[in-house]
């Protein structure tokens, strides 16, 4: 059925609709997030490279991103096709992995661009609060706990606000993405689909138009 890549900023909801479509669709969920975490867990030789350079406090090279993502990618391959989340993030890198694509033979069908307003994904992500003993997460107004600041599922523990969901994190996060990422979306409009979708959706309506749109391409 393809291999997608699902784009967007922080708080648009990437990881859970990269769940629901790879599930959908029969294909591979591959987060790069998660890859990173395996492969430095699994100590693999690509996983202690990037480790050498996060230790240091220094960005993973390109060039180590894509030799970690490129071995999940020919496995879904083979297997059905993936669903990319998460990668690229910068324009060297999606040409990088551009390349790499074309090396193998790999065709991505369609890039899915969760697009969103930066006030909303400030409030959404500000308000989450999260219990650090069931990593439950609850959000001050949409869902908030049975009794204020405290978890429902630890009685008594306070629960925390992240420093990634910090206000001015956030916004900094958001500057990021709109000068690393978005130009991305420029360079893949020139060469295959670009499904975009109000990210801000609640999350089944996100999800139809999500697949009504791929089945239509």
């Amino acid at each position: 059925m393809g291999n997608l890549i699902l784009m967007g900023p922080p708080g648009a909801g990437k990881g859970t609709q990269s769940v629901r479509i790879a599930k959908l669709m029969g294909l591979v969920h591959l987060s790069t997030g998660d890859l990173l975490r395996d492969a430095i867990k699994a100590q693999t030789d690509v996983g202690m490279k990037a480790k050498a350079f996060m230790d240091k406090g220094e960005l993973v090279p390109d060039a180590v991103m894509i030799d970690m993502v490129m071995g999940p990618v020919r496995s879904a391959v083979v297997e059905s096709g993936f669903v990319l989340d998460g990668f690229p993030r910068t324009l060297a890198q999606a040409r990088a992995l551009d390349k790499a694509f074309l090396d193998e033979g790999i065709e991505v069908r369609a890039v899915v661009h969760l697009h969103c307003d930066d006030e909303v994904i400030v409030k959404r992500l500000s308000g989450r609060r999260v219990c650090p003993v069931s990593n439950q997460v609850y959000h001050i107004t949409d869902h908030p706990p049975k009794v204020p600041g405290f978890s429902d599922a630890a009685p008594g523990v306070a629960l925390i606000l992240r420093e990634d969901d910090q206000e001015d994190v956030i916004r900094r996060r958001l500057q990021v993405y709109r000068e690393n990422t978005l130009p991305i979306l420029e360079y893949y409009r020139g060469a295959r689909c670009v499904v975009a979708v109000d990210g801000l959706l609640p999350v089944d309506t996100v999800t139809e138009l999500i697949m009504n749109s791929l089945q239509v391409k």
